[in-house]
Formats: structure tokens, sequence, C-alpha cells
């Protein structure tokens, strides 16, 4: 009886710890996403670039299914470089079918699962995304993507009280400025306000990062076409 016992009991724990495919993985993330077609969120933005001086702004952030999204930001400034990765991950799980995903095991100070997708299409802006998914909680904490024509972005993550939903509490988007076009004959001013530069060669290869702190959002309450034209 002791044997049965022990046995039943490691074929069960052996069950328990058995790994997820990347695919099971990225399912569970994709449909706790699905859980939101719409929302609105209120929140603070703060904008770190080394050539702009940008105060913190209050923001409001719609989004509706598929990919509609929206910043309307109280001061005017959205330093949100065109064509960068959807900020609510939408853009990449909207057509998880479209990818060949690839397991890369887990990070070792996090021990978030590492899955890289890759799409099919080779006409795809997207190169290549990279997401951390922290597996118990079906979150990702952390995604980088690389894109034809607009270069690498990369996004973390930080959930509260919305990550059923697997909406972020604070967003930082990071990307390089070089991958930025520069409205030409605009004088930027340095954060220090130092110095002045005409020149926006001279600012390739400096590193933006763009946070958003969301304080609440309304979810499934249904947002109008008209906000995202």
């Amino acid at each position: 009886m002791k044997k049965i016992l022990l046995l039943l009991t490691l074929v069960t724990i052996g069950l328990v710890i058995k790994a997820q495919s990347p695919e099971e993985v990225v399912a569970k993330v994709k449909a706790k996403l699905e859980k939101v077609n719409d929302y609105e969120a209120k929140g603070k933005m703060k904008t770190n670039v080394v050539f702009i001086k940008a105060p913190i702004a209050n923001v409001k952030v719609y989004f509706k299914r598929p990919d509609k999204l929206r910043i309307n930001n109280e001061s005017g400034i959205s330093f949100i470089p065109k064509g960068s990765v959807n900020i609510n991950l939408n853009n990449i799980f909207v057509n998880t079918e479209g990818f060949d995903l690839i397991d890369m095991g887990k990070e070792e100070k996090t021990s978030f699962r590492i899955i890289k997708l890759i799409p099919k299409d080779v006409n795809s802006d997207v190169v290549l995304s990279t997401v951390y998914i922290d597996e118990a909680r079906s979150l990702i904490r952390k995604a980088k993507t690389t894109t034809k024509e607009n270069g690498t972005y990369e996004l973390e993550m930080q959930y509260g009280k919305y990550a059923a939903y697997g909406l972020a509490d604070k967003v930082s988007f990071h990307f390089n400025t070089k991958d930025y076009k520069l409205p030409k004959g605009i004088t930027f001013d340095y954060d220090d306000g130092s110095k002045k530069e005409s020149n926006p060669d001279k600012l390739k290869n400096r590193k933006g990062e763009v946070e958003i702190q969301y304080s609440s959002y309304i979810i499934n309450k249904g947002v109008s076409d008209a906000v995202f034209k």
C-alpha cells in the first residue's frame, strides 16, 4: 500500500511540475487580455528624454479591440514614437497564430518565462518580439520588440488591482531616440537647461523613456470610435 501511495504521489508531483509549452503559456496570457473589449483609463505620464523638457501630465488613455489606442495628454506633448508596439500589448497578441513561438527558458533572477515570437509573414514590420511572462499570474512583465522601420522598443509592466484583466498599474516604455523622426528645424532644450542643440544628428543613440502611472480604469463600458479619429 505504501508503495502504491508513493507512486501516486510521484505521479501527481510530476503532473504539477510539468512545464507548460510556449503555446499554453501564451494562450493563457491572451485569454486574460481578451477579457477587455475596451477601456478608458486615467493616469499621469512622465517623459524622460534628454533633449526635451516636458512636465508630468495628466492623460486619458482609450483602447478598443482589436488594436485602437489613443492617448490624450493635457500638455499637448506625447513623445511616444509612431509605429511602436501598442502599450497594452494587444498588437502582439491579437493574432498569436501568426507567430512562431520559441521557448528560451526562464530568466535567472526573476524566473519569468522567456518566449520569442517570430512573425510568419515575411512582410511584417515586426521582426521579433521577446516577452517575459509571470507564468503563475499569466502576466507579461517585460517585452522587447524589434521592427524594420521604427527601431526597437522595450516595455516594463507593474500590476496591481487590475491584474485580473492583464492591465498594468504602471507602464515604462523605453526607446532609442535615433529611431524617432525628429521634426526638422526645431531646437530642443536639454534637461539641465545649459545648452541647445539644433542638429538632430547629434541626438542619436540617446535613450528615451515614457512612463505612465495609471490611477483608474473603466473597463468594458463602451468607447466610441469617434475617440480615435
